[in-house]
């Protein structure tokens, strides 16, 4: 079964959902991505034990940090699937890239006026310090 999925969407495996920390879906965006959408286990079902928990508490926390500095939080996702939804992933990537198109790109320093994105020096303050 061949599955029908935006194709502006990177996929990264990663061994659990638990292996995603904080500062990954925070530099996910800082480094291009107007999304991020972290897809575990069901809930209950974790071959790591609980490795999906701790992915939905972190990206909760990222949540909270976006939504402290001004930003939609709806930026940053979690769904639970087993491996045999994959018509169900498809759907879910669909509805994230057409919420994130309705949310426009990403806010980032330097990318208003047509003006390129400025990386930020190093020692500076950026997402990086803001998440630990």
């Amino acid at each position: 079964m061949r599955l029908n999925y935006p194709t502006n969407l990177r996929i990264i495996k990663v061994p659990c959902s638990g292996r995603v920390a904080s500062i990954h879906l925070l530099k996910s965006l800082e480094e291009g991505a107007d999304g991020v959408l972290v897809a575990g286990c069901l809930e209950g079902d974790c071959h790591y034990q609980a490795g999906n928990l701790r992915a939905k508490k972190r990206v909760a926390y990222v949540r909270r940090i976006l939504e402290d500095i001004g930003i939609e939080p709806d930026r940053v996702v979690m769904y639970n699937l087993s491996a045999g939804m994959g018509p169900r992933f498809a759907e879910i990537a669909r509805e994230m890239t057409e919420k994130i198109r309705e949310l426009g790109p990403f806010p980032r320093a330097g990318a208003s006026a047509g003006r390129p994105v400025e990386r930020v020096p190093a020692g500076s303050q950026n997402l990086e310090e803001v998440a630990a």
